[in-house]
Parts: C-alpha cells; structure tokens; sequence
C-alpha cells in the first residue's frame, strides 16, 4: 500500500486534499502520471497543508466581505416607482429585474438571480425582500413601492 496526497477528486478512491492508502501499483500507473494525486511525503505533506490554510483564509475574508455588504444593503431603502390603481394594486408588478436595476443606480450591484423573491411585488408599500449574497449569508432589504 502507498499513501497518496489527492490533487482531484477520484470517483470512488478520495476528494482533493485527502490523504489515502492506495495499491502502489494504480499510484505509479494512473494517479501519479495522470497528477490526480502525489505520493504522500513530508514536503508535499506540507504543501497541501499550506494550500488548505490559503484556501481557507480566503474562504474566511469571503465570508467577512459578504457580511460587510449584507450590512450596506440592510442599511438601505430602495424605492421603485409604479403604476397604480384603487386600493394600492399595481398595473403589473415590480420583478427582481427592476429590484436589482434599482440597486445598481444606487452603486450597489447584486444579480437579479440572487434575490429570493417567491412572487413578484403587487401592491404599494415596503416589502422585505431577502438577497443571498453569499452561501452563507443572506441579507433582507427593504423595497418600497411608491404611486408614480
């Protein structure tokens, strides 16, 4: 048996950044000359640690960045303009489309596709709506509906 460092993932052998015992005959054959995976010595050892710590200092100042911004966007009232009729209904409705164009002339860019809203907006008035920002982070700004 031969440990080995996976530099991909290997349907039904590891997950990159794994470390595993394989037969030194399929290492030699197909991981190591396909660079699927290394063999498992000090040095690559240390580089694979030091491409982990990376990897998750910038998953970490990913996730502040996002926070920061989930911040700006709360602190924020966005106003749509429409048309109305009795009672406050909309001709139409107000979409993501308009929400994130919206966004934009305020200088705050956010992708039509990241804003969770179930329905769209048809009637005057504020309405939270959530935007996923990041995976793990989902900020809720408020939208409000004006009469043109």
């Amino acid at each position: 048996m031969d440990e080995s460092d996976f530099l991909e993932d290997v349907k039904g052998k590891g997950r990159k950044g794994e470390t595993k015992n394989v037969s030194e005959g399929y290492a030699r054959n197909y991981l190591i000359p396909n660079n699927l995976a290394v063999e498992a010595t000090t040095g690559n050892m240390k580089n694979l640690e030091a491409q982990q710590k990376s990897k998750q200092k910038k998953a970490d100042e990913e996730l502040e960045a996002a926070q920061a911004y989930k911040e700006e966007l709360e602190a924020l009232t966005v106003e749509i303009k429409a048309k109305a009729g009795e009672g406050g209904r909309l001709f139409g409705a107000v979409s993501t489309k308009q929400i994130a164009e919206t966004l934009k002339k305020m200088k705050k860019k956010v992708d039509k596709r990241k804003i969770l809203l179930d329905d769209p907006i048809r009637s005057l008035g504020y309405t939270n709506v959530p935007i996923k920002i990041h995976q793990e982070v989902v900020a809720t700004v408020k939208v409000h509906v004006v009469a043109e």
